[in-house]
């Protein structure tokens, strides 16, 4: 989900700037030479980026090594390889795909990494790029002195925080949790993919309306969180993401208010919520001004302290939240 307010459309360009004379096209001889073309069109035709990269240079070369069947580690000599015909053409396509629908480079390829793992992703899950990534690689250090026995991805979209919280906590139980039916079937084929059927298991639940009489130790949750008004004016790469997983009223705080509500009942006694609210945290904290969460720090990558997840303990939720 977005984590900045800065993902405004930018001024309309004509999409004609993904099209290019077979001349033009037939210089493009090494990788490399197909990275800077690309990077030149993305740039010309003014797309937006954060769906995994931040760049048009980062795009385009995960793109074109895609399109060559070259991991993204390829050393950098085969930068200068020369490609073949047929090579420059599936690059070509890929790349002008990506400035004539605006869709981000992982629906064009269908998966993305996160958190080390790879995923399978399309147009009814939202890109996996949460900072919660990094907590996850920490294990929820400081705050979980010991592995959870059960945990819970709400709002899993992908399945991608869950699938990677039981890569992590090798023993732990976990509950994917979505009510889009669509999101779960792909939800359910990363699990298939990570062989972890025995321990991850899918669930249709409108929050928790789904988990009665479901207890976890830790709620992990990147729910809507984006104001209705700020919706509307996203760019087409946000677009193309669903609405229903990013959209969530006036306030953008509608979901984020019943996890609050709701969790106690579904946490352990020692039990933890860690939730995203990206670059909604004014309208959260204009809601709750008084609820002791704590901002969670992460790495300068990740956006320092300004990255929009906290985490706060169920007995904290108990004290303040009625």
């Amino acid at each position: 989900m977005p984590r900045s307010r800065q993902i405004a459309r930018p001024a309309a360009r004509s999409a004609a700037t993904a099209s290019a004379t077979a001349g033009e096209t037939e210089v493009l001889v090494t990788v490399r030479d197909l990275v800077r073309w690309g990077a030149s069109r993305f740039g010309e035709a003014g797309l937006v980026f954060g769906h995994g990269t931040d760049n048009a240079l980062d795009e385009a070369f995960h793109l074109v090594l895609h399109a060559l069947h070259l991991p993204a580690d390829v050393p950098a000599i085969y930068l200068e390889a020369h490609v073949t015909p047929r090579e420059r053409a599936a690059a070509l396509k890929l790349l002008r795909a990506r400035v004539t629908t605006r869709k981000p480079a992982a629906y064009l390829l269908g998966h993305i990494e996160f958190c080390g793992l790879d995923f399978e992703v399309d147009e009814n899950v939202l890109i996996p790029r949460s900072p919660i990534g990094e907590l996850i690689r920490r294990g929820f250090a400081p705050w979980l002195r010991d592995e959870p026995a059960r945990v819970l991805d709400l709002c899993t979209g992908s399945g991608c925080i869950g699938i990677a919280c039981a890569a992590t906590f090798e023993n732990a139980e976990v509950d994917l949790a979505d009510l889009s039916a669509k999101a779960l079937a792909v939800a359910r084929r990363n699990i298939e993919k990570h062989v972890l059927g025995n321990r991850v298991r899918a669930i249709k639940s409108d929050v928790f309306d789904g988990l009665v009489n479901e207890i976890y130790d830790l709620i992990v949750s990147n729910p809507p969180y984006v104001p209705n008004a700020e919706w509307k004016a996203l760019a087409a790469e946000y677009r193309h993401e669903p609405k229903m997983a990013l959209a969530a009223g006036d306030d953008g705080m509608d979901i984020v208010a019943r996890i609050l509500h709701d969790a106690p009942r579904h946490l352990s006694n020692d039990g933890w919520l860690v939730c995203e609210v990206g670059g909604s945290v004014a309208e959260f904290e204009a809601r709750w001004p008084d609820l002791p969460v704590t901002w969670v720090e992460f790495e300068q990558d990740n956006g320092g302290s300004d990255a929009g997840v906290f985490i706060i303990s169920r007995a904290d939720l108990v004290e303040n939240v009625k």
